[in-house]
């Protein structure tokens, strides 16, 4: 898990007592898949990431 999000996700279950750290993380994971797929996209196909940029000229 990425540093700041293990953070996040371990002052949420701080917050709530009753809900275990392990289901807080469970609850996040969807989200941190989508982050690796969207890195593994830009990393195999740079140029996404130029595309916005490319229209401003």
């Amino acid at each position: 898990m990425v540093a700041t999000a293990g953070v996040c996700l371990y002052v949420v279950s701080g917050m709530e007592r009753d809900i275990p750290l392990q289901v807080v993380f469970r609850g996040a994971l969807p989200f941190l898949l989508a982050l690796i797929v969207a890195a593994a996209l830009l990393l195999a196909f740079p140029a996404i990431s130029l595309f916005l940029p490319g229209l401003a000229r």
